[in-house]
């Protein structure tokens, strides 16, 4: 009767622990690529799932959103600069199918592959556009990531730019690009402003021509200022055609002379 206990007890506890290794429990965020005799049977998921023992075999995929960092890449520009830049690239299993039996590894395929992406197309663009273009840059990089990784079931959601370190001796040289080109800006406005204020005074002269009861109110303006100054000297402004008269009077005398 002992014996018999025995083998009773050992047929139940080895009954126990075939069950409780054929449970899986699946939380929301994960799915389990199930394997029969080694051809790939299902995706289950989430919550309890059974696996037979020995026959069946589960690879478990986390759904959430990965972040992987990309460690600094050297990069020479379309305008032959040296720089290193690294960045930061968010993605996600949407097939965990394909993710499991397309790719051995996906992390360490997709962390391949941003690298050589993050050096290819970024080595089309000027220091510039790097500089001053980062979210079409980022734009661009997701999508290519996005369209190579689509065969291993991984969605690319974004892709960002941290750092862009250049060169020291570079830096200067672009300290002094922005220098002369500031410089040209302000020689530009200031081209420009006298070009305004000529074709005002032109316009004016213009006008002043024109209406010449105008000419003289301007005068007794100009009359008015000059005494309000405290200066001793006092200059009379004569008009141009008043010499024209002097000159043409003075000719005169002399040929009746």
């Amino acid at each position: 009767m002992t014996e018999w206990n025995i083998g009773y007890a050992g047929i139940l506890a080895f009954i126990v622990i075939a069950i409780a290794a054929s449970l899986r429990i699946l939380r929301e965020y994960e799915r389990g690529v199930v394997f029969l005799l080694g051809r790939f049977w299902r995706v289950k998921g989430p919550g309890l799932i059974v696996i037979i023992p020995g026959i069946q075999q589960m690879v478990r995929v986390d759904l959430r959103t990965l972040v992987l960092d990309v460690p600094s890449q050297d990069v020479i520009s379309r305008d032959n600069v040296s720089v290193k830049v690294n960045a930061v690239v968010y993605f996600r299993v949407v097939d965990p199918e394909k993710a499991i039996i397309q790719v051995e590894n996906y992390l360490s395929a997709t962390s391949q592959l941003a690298q050589t992406t993050l050096r290819a197309v970024l080595g089309k663009h000027e220091l510039d556009e790097m500089l001053a273009e980062r979210e079409k840059l980022n734009l661009d990089i997701q999508q290519v990531l996005d369209a190579q990784t689509d065969a291993w079931g991984i969605k690319v959601s974004n892709v960002e730019i941290k750092h862009v370190d250049i060169d020291e001796s570079m830096v200067r040289a672009i300290a002094k690009q922005a220098e002369a080109e500031r410089d040209r800006r302000a020689k530009v406005i200031h081209a420009e402003g006298e070009l305004q204020a000529a074709e005002k005074l032109l316009q004016a002269a213009q006008q002043l021509a024109r209406q010449p009861e105008a000419m003289q109110l301007r005068y007794m303006q100009t009359l008015a200022a000059i005494a309000s100054d405290k200066s001793n000297t006092i200059v009379f402004p004569l008009p141009v055609d008043v010499f024209g008269a002097i000159k043409q009077a003075l000719g005169g005398g002399r040929a009746g002379a």
